[in-house]
């Protein structure tokens, strides 16, 4: 694989991300950390949220998430079942820090290909957010995965371009401020989900602004990547008011490549499991063995 971009912009940066990120994680003692795993992508860190006895799944979050981001999510998902969050390398979190080069989410695709194997010996669920479902759908199908949990996907379709999103994220990249990070977030966002500056994602999102090379979201992934996924039992979901990827977009790819039909989370935007967690985790059982 090849590396490119170190995501930080200085090594103080860096320091600062996984501060808080530990600061997050230590919220919740019984969280596990798993032994790191070296991939060709570089060191790899995981986590497991005990659970009850249904189909295990593991995570991969969208951009500029991590397991630390995800902490109130994992909590509801490992309800009653078993969680392995994975933090990507080259995005801001507790994994190695180079991003890759050339088509990025290929290499994730075998980057995944790669890890699956060192995390678990039984088949599971892979749940993708956002940049987390290009990544797998970029990967070839593995007798470990019984099932795909879409959500808010990249990868399917060309992501929207929204004028008042991009006039709340330019300023915000030129000049992170909380205020600023909650605007953005309140855009991607649903309607009836609203935060404000004091709000520890506003906070997060102004220290990735801060000390993070911005990264676009990636481009639709070619046929032969998506069709060997077609006959693996998939559940996707995207909120109604997703900016980036509407209901409208994925229609077509969705029954087309991946024989999916696409659940309309009534009232979320692009976060939809940050805004509803347990619907996520009830379309999860969709999929249990």
């Amino acid at each position: 694989m090849s590396r490119g971009t170190h995501i930080y912009r200085t090594p103080s940066g860096e320091e600062r991300i996984r501060a808080w990120c530990e600061e997050r994680l230590a919220t919740w003692p019984e969280l596990e950390r798993l032994p790191a795993v070296e991939t060709a992508l570089g060191t790899t860190r995981a986590f497991l949220a005990p659970g009850g006895e249904r189909t295990p799944v593991v995570m991969l979050p969208g951009t500029n998430f991590n397991t630390a981001t995800n902490v109130d999510i994992l909590r509801v998902l490992a309800a009653d079942r078993p969680v392995i969050s994975v933090d990507p390398p080259g995005q801001p979190g507790m994994s190695g820090p180079m991003r890759p080069r050339g088509d990025r989410t290929a290499v994730y695709g075998a980057w995944f290909g790669e890890l699956l194997p060192q995390l678990v010996a039984e088949p599971v669920i892979v749940l993708g957010h956002a940049l987390g479902a290009a990544m797998v759908l970029d990967s070839a199908p593995s007798p470990l995965v019984s099932g795909l949990m879409l959500v808010d996907p990249a990868g399917l379709s060309a992501a929207g371009a929204g004028g008042e999103l991009m006039r709340a994220v330019l300023p915000w990249m030129i000049g992170p401020r909380d205020s600023k990070s909650a605007r953005v977030l309140n855009l991607l966002h649903g309607e009836d989900h609203r935060i404000d500056a004091s709000d520890p994602m506003a906070r997060w999102w102004t220290l990735v602004g801060t000390h993070c090379r911005y990264v676009l979201s990636p481009p639709p992934l070619e046929m032969e990547s998506l069709r060997p996924w077609h006959d693996t039992p998939t559940v996707l979901a995207t909120g109604s008011e997703d900016v980036l990827y509407s209901p409208s977009r994925l229609y077509g790819p969705a029954l087309r490549l991946l024989n999916a039909e696409v659940v309309e989370l009534e009232g979320a935007g692009h976060l939809s499991p940050y805004e509803q967690p347990e619907r996520i985790a009830e379309l999860l059982g969709r999929l249990d063995r």
